[in-house]
């Protein structure tokens, strides 16, 4: 087959604009999947994708389209709309030549399209603009497709128009692709050189790499190594994704497929490595970033027996996602477990979700916390990731804590609603500009710390679900915290604690205790729910004890027999306050995660 006949593209959107949809129609009408085979969201393979309506982790699919008398091969890369996957969307733009950006025309371009949008154009990408949902008879077709233009400084011939549902322009839509995206460089005669754009685990075949070729060819049986993390290894097998994986006898420059590594062990394989021929002398591929993690917390089996089958499950999901990170911890009230980092909020929710799901374990989750940079009165520095390990007020001289350039998009009519928010999470309002019609862009900066607590929640409150938010972590500045400890029954529980601003610790304090006191069982004794901040108790509540009628079986007799009776069983429940233990269930560290 001739190089010119090849296209690689991908779609980028905001999460929710019918990404998986569009793909499904173009498998269909391509004959890629056979009808009876057909189902929705068939690029996304996990089931707490289905659930969701989300895509994770993103997919390849190789389809093969008839165009003018000619066969042509389109490689798609279906990429997750989610903010806490832009790395992983960055280096999958750096593997193909052209992208979709897709507009939901119901609700026009939002905040995580204009951040897609930006990294494609700084990759080079041929960008094809494209309308989706013009069949829902909430469509405002004409409103964004002036958005676009303004977007794009495009005409409105270059815009297109289809539905994923009903399948309407996608043919088109194939047809621009072919005469729009350029024909990948193809340079066969140098050494394989390959971008790794993602991978996943095979319990029997190691990691599988997913890769853009983009020097050389590679077969079944070369030696080849990772430039990162300096592995070498021969390949198993190599193929194409159609869209399951298909064996071949090679792939080639300008082609995107997979190679088997036979690998069993995590952190080998990494988004956005070079894996080449051992016989290339030069460096990796430019642009490569370690994952940076966002947000933190640490993860614990409700029962010590699990502590191992955590660890072992913990280390196969790091074969298929190399972007979280974990290391062992113990706490005296929660026992052996693991301090892990996240790309953000969702990424965190999808780990636990998949370790309960897929390994059968229950967790003890804590409150999740960014990095603190904290400075001591004797000058030094120290790290802090976990809020049980912030120092008390005494010890600190200064705090820093990391800052986001955030960019809001909201119809104007909802600004009125959404400054008293900014105010709250203490955000700093930069640029406004009009967007569109009837929208307004807001430019922001504010504390990460802010944003991890419920606002995106809070945004979609105050909005009505119609603003939406893209960010960017800007570098560190000066920060007034204190740690706010949670305590039932005397006893401080790490997994509670957390850091808060000085000036809503008494506010942070009471709605803590409030939700906890109205979760917890109750016991076979009194017990307190307290907030403890700044050196003192700021908040309390009391939880009632179970009470049983001890002398129910009695009847007639001296009343000093029944207050003999009470007396021991007040004894018993005193006896019970200094010896018990309150043993908190699973979901009540979830719903307090969640709060």
């Amino acid at each position: 087959m001739p190089e010119t006949s090849i296209r690689n593209f991908s779609i980028i959107a905001h999460i929710d604009h019918g990404k998986s949809t569009l793909a499904d129609r173009m498998l269909e009408l391509t004959g890629t999947i056979e009808k009876r085979k057909m189902q929705d969201q068939v690029l996304d393979s996990m089931e707490l994708e289905r659930e969701r309506g989300i895509t994770i982790k993103m997919q390849p699919v190789r389809m093969k389209y008839k165009y003018d008398g000619k066969d042509y091969i389109l490689n798609l890369i279906d990429t997750p709309g989610h903010i806490d996957f832009s790395y992983e969307v960055s280096r999958a733009l750096k593997a193909v030549e052209g992208s979709i950006l897709l507009v939901d025309s119901t609700q026009g371009v939002q905040a995580q399209t204009l951040t897609t949008l930006n990294m494609a154009r700084e990759s080079g990408l041929r960008i094809i603009p494209v309308l989706s949902k013009i069949d829902s008879p909430l469509a405002r077709v004409e409103e964004v497709t002036l958005e676009v233009m303004n977007l794009l400084g495009c005409s409105k011939d270059e815009i297109l128009l289809v539905s994923g549902k009903t399948g309407e322009g996608v043919d088109n839509l194939l047809q621009e692709i072919i005469k729009r995206v350029p024909a990948p460089e193809i340079k066969t005669e140098n050494a394989f050189r390959s971008l790794i754009f993602d991978f996943k685990y095979s319990t029997h075949r190691g990691v599988i790499v997913f890769v853009r070729v983009m020097e050389g060819e590679v077969k079944k049986n070369t030696p080849l190594v990772f430039k990162i993390s300096k592995r070498k290894f021969s390949s198993i097998e190599v193929g194409i994704f159609s869209p399951d994986e298909v064996a071949t006898d090679k792939i080639r420059a300008g082609e995107i497929g997979y190679i088997v590594t036979g690998i069993k062990e995590p952190g080998i394989a990494s988004v956005g490595d070079t894996v080449a021929s051992e016989q290339d002398n030069n460096g990796p591929l430019p642009g490569y970033q370690f994952p940076r993690p966002v947000v933190w917390a640490s993860i614990y089996p409700e029962s010590q027996d699990d502590f191992v089958n955590l660890k072992q499950s913990l280390g196969k999901l790091k074969l298929s996602d190399s972007s979280f990170t974990f290391e062992e911890e113990s706490s005296g009230a929660l026992g052996r477990g693991f301090r892990c980092g996240f790309l953000g909020m969702l990424h965190l929710e999808i780990i636990t979700e998949r370790l309960h799901r897929e390994f059968d374990l229950e967790l003890v989750v804590t409150m999740p916390t960014i990095t603190y940079e904290v400075t001591y009165k004797n000058r030094k520095k120290e790290i802090i990731y976990s809020p049980s390990q912030f120092p008390d007020e005494n010890l600190i001289e200064s705090v820093s804590e990391p800052w986001v350039n955030a960019t809001i998009i909201t119809p104007a009519k909802y600004l009125s609603n959404l400054m008293p928010l900014l105010y709250e999470h203490e955000a700093e309002i930069g640029e406004t500009e009009n967007f569109g019609e009837d929208r307004t862009r807001l430019n922001l900066k504010m504390p990460l710390r802010e944003l991890m607590r419920n606002f995106f929640d809070k945004l979609k409150s105050v909005t009505s679900g119609f603003a939406s938010i893209s960010y960017e972590i800007e570098g560190m500045k000066d920060a007034n915290v204190v740690r706010l400890d949670i305590l039932v029954a005397d006893e401080v529980l790490p997994a509670f604690s957390r850091v808060v601003s000085r000036r809503i610790v008494e506010q942070e304090a009471e709605s803590s205790v409030e939700k906890l006191h109205s979760l917890l069982p109750r016991q076979m004794f009194v017990m307190k729910v307290q907030a403890k901040a700044l050196g003192r108790i700021i908040s309390s509540r009391t939880v009632a004890a179970y009470r049983k009628d001890v002398t129910q079986h009695m009847y007639g007799g001296d009343i000093t027999r029944k207050m003999k009776l009470r007396e021991k069983q007040k004894k018993g429940k005193k006896k019970m306050r200094e010896r018990g233990k309150v043993n908190i269930p699973q979901d009540v560290f979830l719903k307090m995660m969640r709060s």
